[in-house]
């Protein structure tokens, strides 16, 4: 078991800092002391990306390690549980966790997600999608609109990965999240692989998904596996986070990023978590993308 660092070793506060466009992973516990590792052949990301909500406590150890762990990488905030698009409203108790711990850590960037998961009554341990409708635009806008004035700092909102249709549904997914972020003044955590899996189990064009998407709205791109089930309607994608990146979503990003230009991308590895070399590999995937040269117009600038 790794040594939990001493804070009494370096109390210096984590300096706010933007994310590079750059691989990046999202970081577990079985990888802190990898990532602090000073062997010149460790391989290490170019910045890290943590769930706020395992973060709720106090002090304890996991606090130890990402104060040193901040101390070294840019961090971004990838929330789970705010439950934006709720008819209730969202999540205070969150949110102001959440608020404590930016002051603390000072991440560069914070996310949420385009769904729900809970209302005043029940937690869902889920992120279940809402319908594409003015009515919804206006709610998730408002919501939004607490966020970041409590933060006081634009957020990012993630794409998400569906498994269904909306019968109301009056617009696009596309045509809602680029109508979403000028209203609400908020950016794209524009996830490649929910691209692949919601397209696939909705039936919606993959390649017209991703140029759809203003890359100056972006502000940080992740990637990720997800399993397959086979049934006689056709295969359905379960964005579970346990496996390599997919051919096809590898593809969807470099169209992309063709496109756009380098952006901070993350690997996502949520289940099934493997060996940090294994990570690794997929990180100095994206390297190679994002550092072939551009094929258009480089993108617009996303304030960030």
């Amino acid at each position: 078991m790794p040594a939990i660092p001493d804070p009494h070793v370096s109390s210096a506060l984590p300096v706010p800092r933007s994310l590079p466009p750059m691989g990046g992973i999202g970081l577990k516990s079985v990888h802190y002391s990898n990532v602090l590792d000073d062997n010149a052949a460790t391989k290490r990301p170019s910045w890290v990306e943590v769930h706020p909500q395992n973060y709720f406590g106090d002090g304890g150890p996991a606090h130890r390690w990402l104060t040193a762990i901040a101390g070294v990488y840019p961090l971004s905030f990838h929330s789970v549980g705010l439950s934006l698009g709720s008819a209730d409203g969202l999540n205070t108790d969150d949110l102001e966790k959440i608020a404590a711990l930016c002051d603390r850590y000072q991440p560069a960037m914070v996310s949420d997600h385009l769904s729900w998961s809970g209302n005043a009554h029940d937690r869902y341990p889920d992120l279940l999608p809402i319908p594409y409708t003015r009515e919804c635009l206006d709610h998730f806008s408002a919501q939004i609109a607490r966020v970041q004035d409590r933060l006081k700092r634009p957020i990012l909102i993630e794409n998400p990965s569906r498994y269904l249709s909306y019968r109301q549904d009056e617009m696009s997914e596309t045509d809602f999240i680029s109508i979403l972020c000028k209203e609400a003044g908020c950016g794209l955590l524009f996830d490649i692989n929910n691209v692949e899996v919601t397209a696939t189990n909705v039936g919606l064009d993959m390649d017209a998904y991703i140029d759809a998407i203003d890359p100056g709205i972006v502000g940080e791109i992740h990637l990720a596996g997800h399993a397959t089930e086979r049934h006689d309607s056709g295969p359905l994608l379960i964005d579970d986070h346990g496996s390599i990146v997919s051919d096809i979503t590898w593809a969807l990003y470099r169209r992309f990023i063709e496109r756009a230009g380098p952006i901070a991308t993350l690997i996502e590895w949520d289940t099934d978590i493997p060996e940090y070399d294994v990570l690794m590999a997929e990180v100095g995937k994206a390297n190679v993308i994002l550092a072939a040269p551009l094929s258009e117009e480089p993108r617009h600038a996303l304030a960030r």
